[in-house]
């Protein structure tokens, strides 16, 4: 393609309608419920009661209008956030599911985080500033002590793809699609800002679209793990921002041909997950039909592949992983909203997988739909029961991989398409 072809760059509200997204999945830590989300659709099931929750919001604010891009629970369990394009960030009590506040943020939403303690919610918005909410608790009931969020940190007019807090709440860990991973010191006062940068850990040669954290009982505050959209899975010490490993998992899967990965044509890491008391990543990667399982050795500071579990009899390729800290199930959803010429809320498939962690001795099980926690009416309840054909689902994974592609891959310009693009943007202000 000529590079006076090249499409505008997105970010401006114009290109918003060509995006995708991708169906979320979060479990809660104890496995007492699971959510999922796409496009704007939130839906909650209760794998104790065997039933799906009504979300209640009371407030005179709606519910999501537009595509979800994040949900979260807390680490206790209480707490559950979603947020997205329609520039909404909402806080759910997990125990009554009723919404606690609904903040309106000036961007959309991109990314969020739930401070150990509950008692802060973050938020990353599309130009790169992270904001912050404050909570406070009586009783087990929390609410918010603000209803305007205060900016906290920012990346430099880079979407922050990814935010997480250390397993000690020491820091605050975010990524961008610049490639960097930057480490901030979480501050005593978080409501004045988080002014000290800790550290970058920089390496990726593509934007970084994933962060979790591995750790043992022998080192609580654990390593971070990066996946990028440069095919590879990174291992850090984010108290030095040292690079420690890396695994080229496009590659070791047999994905990426070296002839591909000098094209340009890159088969990003979409989504990874920690297994929590266990060294055991799991990984998911663009047009790979099912997970690679990758081993942390904590004691040499290496990352190597154990598994690669494919889902054969589908089209099967997840873009969200999650897993509970009490249950040995892996839970992966695939789908898709806003795909033109199909029915998108349908778009959704869910499977799990048993037997994850490395420390158990039986091998991790694919679960047919009967065997998955809460059975075929948990399945009836978030993804539907209509009979989708593979070439949808196909076509599904070529449109988010392209969405992706678009949102985070930045546009090369020559000097005067640049002056071209000056003069035409549309988040000029007009003179009054």
């Amino acid at each position: 393609m000529a590079e006076e072809d090249i499409p505008m760059e997105e970010g401006g509200e114009d290109n918003k309608e060509l995006e995708v997204a991708p169906a979320l999945i979060a479990i809660h830590p104890s496995q007492k419920s699971l959510a999922v989300a796409v496009g704007s659709d939130l839906r909650v099931y209760d794998l104790h009661e065997g039933c799906a929750l009504s979300l209640v919001d009371e407030s005179c604010k709606s519910y999501h209008k537009d595509s979800i891009r994040a949900i979260q629970y807390g680490v206790n369990g209480q707490l559950f956030v979603s947020a997205g394009d329609d520039k909404l960030v909402k806080i759910w009590s997990s125990n009554s599911w009723h919404c606690i506040g609904t903040i309106c943020c000036e961007k959309r939403v991109s990314a969020i985080a739930i401070s150990n303690d509950g008692l802060y919610v973050c938020f990353a918005d599309k130009f790169g500033v992270v904001w912050l909410i404050n909570l406070e608790e009586k009783d087990g009931i929390f609410s918010l002590v603000n209803e305007k969020a205060v900016p906290m940190l920012s990346h430099y007019c880079s979407i922050i793809t990814s935010l997480e807090f250390s397993p000690s709440g020491q820091y605050i860990v975010s990524a961008d699609r610049d490639f960097k991973i930057r480490v901030t010191m979480a501050p005593k006062r978080p409501l004045g800002g988080a002014h000290e940068i800790h550290c970058f850990c920089l390496g990726h040669s593509e934007f970084v679209s994933c962060l979790d954290f591995v750790s043992s009982p022998d080192c609580q505050e654990g390593f971070l793990v990066s996946g990028s959209g440069d095919s590879t899975v990174r291992l850090w010490d984010i108290t030095t921002g040292s690079l420690l490993d890396t695994c080229e998992v496009g590659a070791k899967a047999g994905l990426l041909e070296s002839n591909e990965k000098e094209e340009g044509n890159f088969y990003a890491v979409t989504d990874l997950s920690a297994v929590p008391e266990c060294t055991t990543i799991a990984v998911a990667i663009q047009s790979f039909k099912g997970i690679i399982l990758l081993s942390c050795n904590i004691s040499v500071k290496s990352l190597s592949i154990t598994k690669m579990i494919s889902l054969s009899g589908e089209a099967f390729i997840p873009t969200c992983l999650g897993i509970s800290m009490s249950e040995n199930v892996l839970w992966m959803i695939m789908g898709i909203s806003k795909l033109q010429g199909l029915d998108c809320s349908s778009l959704i498939r869910i499977r799990a997988i048993s037997g994850i962690k490395q420390s158990n001795e039986e091998e991790p099980i694919v679960l047919e739909d009967s065997e998955v926690p809460g059975g075929k009416k948990l399945l009836d309840k978030l993804q539907g029961s209509i009979s989708i054909q593979e070439n949808a689902y196909l076509a599904a994974s070529e449109a988010l991989k392209k969405a992706m592609s678009s949102l985070l891959i930045k546009k090369q310009y020559s000097v005067v398409n640049r002056e071209i693009r000056k003069r035409t943007r549309n988040d000029r202000k007009l003179k009054q």
